[in-house]
């Protein structure tokens, strides 16, 4: 029973470890779907997290954070948009120019306002999103095998967690089911055909980076507001960037993007949960190397495991109207 309480336990921190993850890999399917390679969700999040942070502390409203961090984060993704779909700009110099921007302006910002070397104030209740118990939960904690999955694996996350991985059924109607699905998708692919038709490659291009703003904006606001309770530097450590990976190893599909999101999420849980325990054969490994494990099997999964990724056919390329 104790190995099954362990595997629940670890399975809980890959749910908590892969919804940023999850949310920013369906932030970049939809931009790289309508054709806009976003290498920058890593600084939208983290916008999102210091936006959402700030907002909370100073307003005392998780709400009113998570809006801010949304709002913040949009306008990142039009600051994209602008210089890649507009003025047709290199889309991976756009990307990095706003991960380095994001990295420098809110530790500088952090600093301006609230003097604790970058950070925000350590969020109180009401000021982040607090866990909800599901109904019956606490009744059928101690049943075996049902009561730990349903009290532990399934009750006692935040409404962003459960946010989450309802955006993927809702990403895969949007992307597939609707009007505005297909011609996002059309776009990445043909968008000649699509202005022949006589819709905006432009407008198209710029809604999708909205709904990627959104996206990444919850994902930033979950870090800081659900996950760590404040802003500290840096804080999202690289997550935008394995989120890029999970998308090319999902193929770029929502299910496919879940399910990869959580691997990943199970490689970082594990990793965190074997540090300074000692292995079969191999004995106690340093932790340093445990921290650098999930990042080095995404390497190995996307160059052994992947197979041929073919992304959309007019991903990264600017669209110049025929006249």
């Amino acid at each position: 029973m104790d190995v099954f309480i362990a595997i629940v336990q670890i399975l809980d921190s890959t749910i908590r470890l892969s919804v940023p993850l999850l949310l920013a890999c369906l932030a970049g399917l939809y931009s790289e779907r309508a054709g806009v390679f976003d290498i920058g969700l890593e600084g939208k999040m983290l916008v999102g997290a210091f936006a959402g942070a700030a907002a909370a502390s100073v307003f005392h409203s998780a709400f009113l954070g998570l809006g801010m961090a949304i709002v913040m984060s949009v306008a990142f993704a039009l600051v994209h948009g602008f210089a890649s779909i507009t003025h047709r700009g290199n889309q991976i110099v756009s990307g990095v120019a706003i991960n380095f921007v994001a990295a420098g302006s809110t530790i500088i910002l952090g600093q301006a306002w609230f003097q604790q070397g970058g950070r925000t104030p350590a969020l109180q209740p009401g000021e982040r999103f607090e866990a909800i118990t599901l109904p019956g939960a606490a009744a059928i904690h101690d049943v075996p095998i049902i009561g730990p999955i349903y009290s532990e694996l399934l009750s006692g996350h935040s409404i962003l967690v459960y946010l989450a991985f309802a955006m993927v059924p809702f990403t895969w109607w949007v992307l597939f089911r609707t009007r505005f699905g297909l011609r996002l998708r059309a776009v990445g692919e043909n968008p000649a055909a699509v202005d022949t038709a006589g819709i905006s490659v432009a407008w198209l291009r710029y809604r999708a980076l909205i709904c990627t703003g959104i996206l990444t904006g919850i994902a930033g606001a979950y870090l800081s507001m659900v996950q760590n309770g404040g802003f500290v530097k840096d804080m999202t450590a690289g997550k935008g960037y394995i989120a890029l990976a999970a998308l090319i190893f999902a193929k770029w599909r929502p299910v496919n993007a879940m399910f990869a999101c959580l691997l990943f999420g199970f490689l970082d849980a594990a990793a965190i949960r074997l540090q300074g325990s000692p292995l079969p054969l191999i004995g106690k490994v340093p932790v340093q190397f445990m921290q650098a494990l999930p990042y080095v099997l995404t390497v190995i999964l996307l160059a052994g495991f992947i197979g041929k990724a073919i992304p959309p056919r007019a991903g990264g390329v600017p669209y110049v109207k025929e006249r």
